[in-house]
């Protein structure tokens, strides 16, 4: 067993069937979104594939169809595409590539309850594939609300839009959120799974598509110098931060009643948590990395109690740099009584042998003090025997920092000695950045996940089980908080609630200020 492991590992990549570094471009396709009116399309999804039209990566025959209630015909649908691209795409627009991919544009006009509707979506892709050769192969983009996906996906099994013939295949994806807790999360997941087989289903999780994020497993796994102090016997405790200096407003139908919780950490940051304490998987094979994440999901628990390892707050009135914003209860569409929280802070353990008594400490907020994402794993001090106190009196602990965004790259925190006659240490910082290391920008995430959903290539993209166990390591704070009534209040442009800080200031520990 062993002896096979390690010739997999160690193979010739001159004796693969093609080479892993070049890139992959997806076979005869489309694309049909529904919700193509909604902003996600508008500002990710029509830009993210007009990209990848203009990095070669998509078939020739490609073809993309619109479908919402709007009374459009195909020109007025590519119109919509056009100006969404000159807005927001990322790569140069091109008008040979333009007019290339335009010829694919359809757009059918309806209602998700609308069965002649569906029928002439069946009767276009039919058409698609004769005229364009995208071969009965189609990915279906539910950009919709989740209360929504029941009667799509009847509509599609109806239709026999879902079921593939000779071969060929059928894909749907899904946006988050999987749910709302974990009895819902089952129940969509089983009114999906109904319809799509687990294979041809891909929830997007758009932080998963990010180059920082994947650069975790390149980090970890593609350097000696990393693993060996990857783990408790090191590593005192792990930060995981999304912060936004954005308050809500506007987005009052979407956000109240959900919260900083369910949009935040049931995904993307335990998925980075995930990534940051796996084991080496066997491979990079769809499975190996599935499997290893759903064993850390599986061994992580809540620190208890509860009430003092976990925070939630609401921003009130302050100053967002020099301007003064109102407080989350004066946004517009929010109650005076709304009980959702735009800050929390939750702390887990891995009960693992690698991550034994190790805290991960995961928070998310709005009108926080900056804009950043950063994985922090923060060392524990060494002994300094040699030095007396006021050697390393401004020392603090190494750190070694992941940027997920801005600034995308990677900064060693350790102690240097102050230039002098005297013996002073202090901290520096060692700096990797993507910005300056590579010519090349990053894609967009969008661009990647879809070219993977397009290739059947389902590395990073959350299983049933990943889903579920997220929502269980959850279900218990929400519980616990929905007894507690109002959530405390933090000034806008600080970094949350005062609760936050007393979470780790019980052990002696504190949050990092970006």
């Amino acid at each position: 067993m062993a002896s096979s492991r390690a010739a997999r590992r160690h193979h010739n990549p001159l004796r693969d069937e093609r080479d892993k570094r070049l890139p992959r471009i997806a076979g005869p396709c489309s694309m049909v979104i529904f919700g193509v009116t909604g902003d996600l399309a508008r500002r990710k999804l029509m830009p993210a594939i007009y990209d990848l039209a203009n990095r070669g990566l998509l078939p020739t025959g490609f073809a993309l169809v619109g479908f919402a209630r709007r009374e459009w015909a195909d020109e007025d649908f590519a119109q919509v595409v056009h100006d969404a691209v000159r807005a927001h795409s990322r790569t140069p627009f091109r008008e040979d590539v333009w007019h290339e991919l335009a010829k694919g544009f359809r757009f059918v006009q309806g209602t998700f309850d609308d069965d002649d509707a569906f029928d002439r979506l069946s009767a276009t892709l039919t058409a698609l594939d004769e005229e364009r050769g995208t071969d009965g192969n189609h990915a279906f983009y539910l950009s919709i609300p989740p209360d929504s996906f029941p009667v799509v996906c009847d509509q599609l099994k109806r239709s026999e839009l879902a079921q593939p013939r000779d071969g060929r295949w059928r894909r749907v994806v899904i946006e988050k959120p999987f749910g709302h807790d974990l009895a819902s999360a089952r129940k969509l997941n089983a009114v999906v799974n109904s319809v799509f087989p687990e294979q041809s289903v891909f929830r997007i999780d758009h932080y998963l598509g990010k180059e920082t994020v994947q650069n975790i497993l390149a980090l970890r796994f593609a350097n000696q110098l990393f693993d060996p102090v990857w783990s408790a016997h090191y590593i005192d405790h792990v930060q995981i931060t999304m912060a936004e200096d954005i308050g809500l407003g506007g987005r009052a139908g979407y956000y109240d009643g959900i919260g900083a919780a369910r949009d935040v950490i049931q995904n993307h940051l335990l998925q980075l948590l995930a990534l940051v304490a796996m084991e080496e998987p066997v491979s990079f094979a769809p499975a190996e990395l599935q499997a290893e994440k759903i064993k850390v999901l599986s061994a992580t628990r809540n620190i208890l109690p509860l009430e003092e390892n976990s925070a939630r707050g609401q921003y009130g009135p302050g100053w967002q740099g020099n301007e003064s914003v109102c407080g989350l209860l004066d946004e517009e569409g929010f109650a005076k009584d709304s009980t959702t929280e735009t800050y929390a802070a939750i702390a887990l353990e891995v009960d693992t042998r690698r991550w034994a008594g190790v805290p991960f400490y995961l928070r998310t907020g709005k009108r926080l003090g900056r804009r950043v994402t950063e994985i922090a794993l923060v060392f524990k001090r060494a002994p300094h025997l040699p030095f007396d106190s006021t050697m390393t009196a401004e020392l603090g602990q190494n750190a070694l920092v992941i940027r997920v965004q801005p600034d995308e790259g990677v900064t060693l925190r350790f102690g240097s000695k102050v230039p002098g006659s005297s013996m002073e240490v202090r901290d520096v910082n060692m700096d990797f950045s993507y910005g300056e290391a590579f010519t090349e920008s990053s894609p967009e995430a969008y661009e990647r996940l879809i070219l993977d959903v397009l290739l059947g290539e389902p590395s990073l993209f959350p299983v049933n089980d990943e889903v579920e166990l997220s929502w269980e390591i959850l279900d218990p704070v929400l519980r616990a908080w929905a007894k507690k009534g109002r959530p405390e209040t933090y000034e806008s442009g600080t970094w949350g609630p005062a609760s936050a800080d007393e979470m780790l200031s019980r052990t002696g520990r504190s949050w990092r200020r970006p």
